[in-house]
């Protein structure tokens, strides 16, 4: 019980910290007009340095022992690429087509992507309350992206696009470095993969060329923020937290990101959300509700047997 109480407190954390970096990348988008290819660099490339640093100068640890065989080499440049680099793109993009609250409910989809893998990988019908997550959580996809016009889809396609390629990346992101924090722990893992994520994203967009951003006091603030709070406290309590809860459980406990999202573009950021939108929120954050729901203990020692 106290490691799950641990687990579900660091999936907090974490969470809250993303939903506010995002309503904040909004800001910096939306007043101060820097791009989403240039924030997704410097973050993690800024993020990537200072957690590594920090490991080699004061936890006297290995920092390049994760290169020394070809299998982790291999898994930490396709989480590198695709997990970090590609989640935080992709949500970054959907936030700048449409806003933090949509863009971080969207990229809420991943629970259902993750739960269904399991399944399938398992062979074997979810549990109960992680079916009606699944259908709690389209439900209420479906009423923010038709804000009440059920034939047509209310957001711009692009954003759509986005969000949902958030979701996807949000899921591989969960489940692709389990070997990695095994053998390595997550304060590595989560370096290198920022490291390597910041550099793939540099050949795209180069952190020194920052385009129509506007610098003030505000928006280095902001930047500082997002790359502190958003970067290396979120991530790091993210994965740290799969050591204690299942990927689908804390997939479903993250929920909590698009709250403070979705409360901080509407307070701060005036981003009008319907009765309708308000409603798909809703039925996204049941599944934090169904989440604690007492499970048999035989599905969870299937649970870590499995994953």
């Amino acid at each position: 019980m106290k490691r799950k109480s641990i687990g579900i407190f660091l999936v907090l954390t974490a969470a809250i910290s993303w939903g506010v970096s995002g309503s904040v990348a909004q800001y910096l988008f939306t007043e101060k007009h820097f791009s989403t290819g240039w924030l997704v660099s410097i973050r993690l490339l800024t993020s990537g340095v200072i957690l590594l640093s920090y490991l080699g100068l004061t936890k006297n640890k290995d920092i390049w022992n994760i290169w020394k065989r070809r299998a982790s080499v291999g898994n930490i440049l396709i989480f590198g690429l695709l997990g970090m680099a590609g989640v935080q793109f992709t949500y970054f993009a959907a936030i700048e087509t449409s806003n933090a609250a949509t863009a971080t409910l969207l990229q809420y989809l991943a629970p259902v992507l993750i739960i269904l893998y399991i399944a399938l990988k398992r062979r074997t019908i979810p549990p109960f309350q992680h079916v009606i997550g699944i259908i709690t959580a389209l439900l209420g996809t479906y009423f923010l992206v038709s804000a009440g016009h059920f034939s047509t889809i209310s957001i711009r396609p692009e954003a759509l696009a986005w969000g949902l390629s958030s979701a996807f990346f949000l899921a591989l992101y969960t489940l692709q470095p389990a070997q990695l924090l095994k053998e390595f722990g997550s304060t590595i893992v989560v370096a290198w993969g920022m490291i390597i994520g910041g550099l793939g994203m540099s050949f795209v967009s180069p952190p020194w060329e920052t385009g129509d951003g506007v610098f003030s006091f505000s928006s280095i603030l902001a930047i500082v923020f997002v790359i502190l709070i958003g970067t290396l406290v979120a991530f790091f309590c993210y994965l740290e937290s799969l050591k204690h809860l299942e990927a689908a459980e804390t997939s479903l406990l993250s929920c909590a990101e698009p709250l403070s999202a979705a409360f901080l573009a509407v307070i701060w950021l005036k981003v009008p959300f319907s009765v309708y939108e308000w409603i798909g929120a809703f039925f996204i954050l049941t599944t934090i509700l169904l989440l604690s729901l007492k499970q048999k203990s035989s599905e969870r020692k299937l649970a870590e047997k499995t994953i």
